[in-house]
């Protein structure tokens, strides 16, 4: 595992998550003795919108310049064309939820449920199983569409993830994730998705061959025109690491050979999925990326705060470390130029593998970074 790669465990639900095993009961060690409700400082808001004039529904696009437009392609003039919701779907199973509904005596429960359980959150399809994934996507896209809300999913079943790390796994070779791709892209429906194709698939990618790196690049960029033909309101974004990672003119090089740059394909990259970096830090990163990428005016980034809140260690742990909190709330409305996002793509409180399983849900952490 390099630097701060994404950890979760393989899911294989309805919902594309499920309660592990672990520390997710009960019976935590580290059960704080809790007498009265804690004081909480409220979780950072994201910063409002430059003017509240236009549209009452701001879109997550970039800030347009006036000027000539230029020349859009089909999928960029579908986009352009549907206003992107602020609304975040809150998914009904996770196993946060589970661990709050097991668990009503607890003493930490109401600053978790509160906090952590309260929040939309992304849905994560790790296992390979395509028999079932277009059913499970659906399921999550459906429920999204019926409450007028904007789901978050993540496809993360390429094959050699993680490069063997705590999250290996993934589809046994690029034809077989082709193929689970197709079947992930039919359970989209037609509403408003966000996806984060593939957490750590380029940042990491230097694990690989060239011949192989080449290859499963070229997978990603068709990921991304086959999720966006079957749904031409889903907003694809592909991985660019973190701010403590590559610099942004290497990191855009790969996202370019990966399908990044192109509308047809793309709207942009995600940063700090998983990571501690502060959101400060990643808007500067992200914005110096998508300008190495020179792709379409309509490019722009999402960052995963749901850890950030102190900022990434000073001895670049990257594993469950200590003296963590929640950073900003999940908005589809963050203010900024190019920043089209603030998501929590990681839930807050499940292992990296170090307080317990990767993916298992650890209450003991949960409450240490929610309170």
């Amino acid at each position: 595992m390099v630097a701060a790669a994404s950890v979760v465990v393989a899911v294989g639900t309805v919902t594309g998550m499920m309660s592990a095993a672990g520390d997710g009961g009960g019976s935590d060690e580290a059960r704080p003795r809790v007498t009265s409700a804690p004081r909480l400082e409220p979780l950072p808001a994201p910063s409002p919108p430059p003017s509240a004039a236009g549209s009452a529904s701001p879109t997550t696009g970039p800030e347009k310049k006036a000027g000539p437009k230029p020349s859009a392609s089909g999928a960029e003039r579908r986009r352009q064309a549907v206003p992107v919701s602020t609304r975040l779907y809150r998914h009904p199973e996770s196993r946060v939820l589970d661990w709050v509904r097991g668990n009503p005596g607890d003493p930490r429960r109401a600053v978790i449920e509160s906090r952590i359980a309260g929040r939309p959150a992304a849905v994560w399809f790790a296992d390979y199983s395509p028999d079932s994934i277009t059913a499970r996507v659906r399921a999550v896209a459906s429920g999204g569409a019926a409450r007028g809300q904007v789901p978050v999913l993540v496809p993360y079943a390429i094959p050699d993830r993680d490069c063997g790390g705590h999250s290996g796994g993934g589809a046994p070779d690029l034809a077989a994730y082709d193929a689970w791709i197709d079947r992930f892209a039919a359970g989209l429906g037609g509403g408003e998705v966000v996806v984060v194709l593939e957490p750590d698939s380029i940042a990491q990618s230097d694990c690989l061959p060239a011949g192989r790196r080449a290859d499963r690049f070229a997978s990603l960029a068709r990921a991304g025109r086959v999720l966006k033909d079957a749904n031409p309101r889903a907003r694809v974004y592909f991985d660019a690491g973190h701010s403590g990672w590559h610099a942004p003119a290497k990191q855009a090089s790969l996202l370019r050979q990966a399908g990044a740059a192109s509308a047809d394909s793309s709207d942009g990259v995600f940063s700090n999925v998983s990571n501690f970096h502060g959101t400060a830090d990643e808007m500067a990163y992200d914005r110096a990326v998508l300008d190495a990428l020179a792709g379409p005016p309509g490019l722009g980034a999402v960052i995963d705060t749901s850890r950030n809140g102190n900022g990434a260690p000073s001895d670049g742990e990257w594993c469950d470390p200590a003296g963590r909190k929640l950073g900003r709330a999940p908005s589809l409305s963050t203010g900024e130029s190019r920043i089209d996002a603030y998501l929590w793509v990681k839930l807050p409180g499940e292992s990296d593998g170090c307080k317990g399983e990767p993916g298992a849900f650890s209450p003991s952490y949960a409450y240490d970074l929610a309170r």
